[in-house]
């Protein structure tokens, strides 16, 4: 049977809701409301989130510590420290499961050096929230976060992911969503793609159904808000349509020999356009055999 939770020199990593206050799990509630301190990217935002879940009053509670980018070089040694002194500690971001795209992923690196336990108290998260109610393949997916905001990065990181075939997930800021969709477009084509938005809200939104479509809604009407982007991974290279019966095969190979080939660079290079075994195509010429 699991213990009491908190427990003493614990890192929590607590999992908030990501629109829908109704989705804090009871046991969350449990380890807000008990632990020692809290680290969070922004202590008024989180602070409201708290008291606004009957968490924390303006005397009582535990301590709210700010931890971001910024300041993370200094606050992961304080917080090392506190561990090891038997506080038990929770970490959350502003939205969702603390560690995805923020700095929490450095300190549970540093508290699992130091010999600390680490336990995640599983919540929201932006990133399997808007990739299973796409509708796309979520078999094998891609998390990419945020792309570089400099567009020449941006498209660069692009090319490089152009023939991956998996699902491919990414966070977007507002002012930079027609952007990232235009370079989407050019780099990758016009592949299917959920635009989502206040996720487990109650104006919930998922634009798409392809780059096109979804670009074209948000030049008409301006973004607002956090975007998580879901889209269609590369499709299969599509087969050459090839004559594969051993009759037209051998014809293929007497033409490739005829134009000055020998029979094992014809055999090579009829190998490379069918998809057939390249031996089995040189042996092809001397024996009544079809390819296997």
């Amino acid at each position: 049977m699991q213990g009491a939770e908190p427990a003493a020199g614990v890192l929590y990593l607590v999992g908030t809701p990501i629109g829908n206050v109704g989705d804090l799990s009871p046991r969350a509630r449990q380890v807000l409301a008990h632990v020692d301190r809290i680290a969070c990217e922004d202590t008024r935002r989180s602070g409201l989130l708290l008291h606004n879940l009957g968490l924390r009053s303006r005397e009582q509670g535990p301590r709210l510590l700010s931890f971001h980018e910024h300041n993370q070089a200094s606050r992961i040694p304080e917080l090392l420290t506190a561990l090891e002194a038997g506080e038990a500690i929770a970490v959350i971001s502003d939205a969702g499961l603390p560690g995805i795209s923020d700095p929490g992923e450095l300190l549970v690196t540093a508290a699992r050096a130091a010999g600390h336990a680490v336990i995640c108290i599983p919540g929201p998260c932006a990133v399997t929230t808007a990739l299973v109610s796409s509708g796309l393949p979520t078999g094998r997916f891609c998390f990419e976060g945020f792309l570089p905001p400099k567009a020449n990065q941006r498209r660069a990181r692009l090319r490089e992911l152009a023939g991956d075939r998996r699902t491919l997930v990414l966070f977007e800021a507002p002012h930079r969503l027609v952007a990232l969709l235009e370079d989407l477009l050019t780099e990758l084509g016009d592949r299917p793609v959920a635009v989502t938005r206040e996720l487990t809200k109650r104006h919930e939104q998922q634009v798409g159904p392809c780059l096109s479509a979804a670009l074209a809604h948000f030049r008409a009407t301006p973004p607002q808000g956090e975007f998580t982007l879901v889209l269609g991974g590369a499709a299969a290279e599509a087969v050459p349509a090839v004559a594969s019966d051993a009759a037209s095969l051998r014809t293929s190979l007497a033409d490739l020999i005829a134009s000055g080939l020998s029979r094992s660079e014809a055999a090579r290079q009829l190998a490379q356009q069918t998809g057939l075994s390249r031996r089995e195509l040189y042996a092809l010429g001397h024996t009544n055999e079809e390819p296997g």
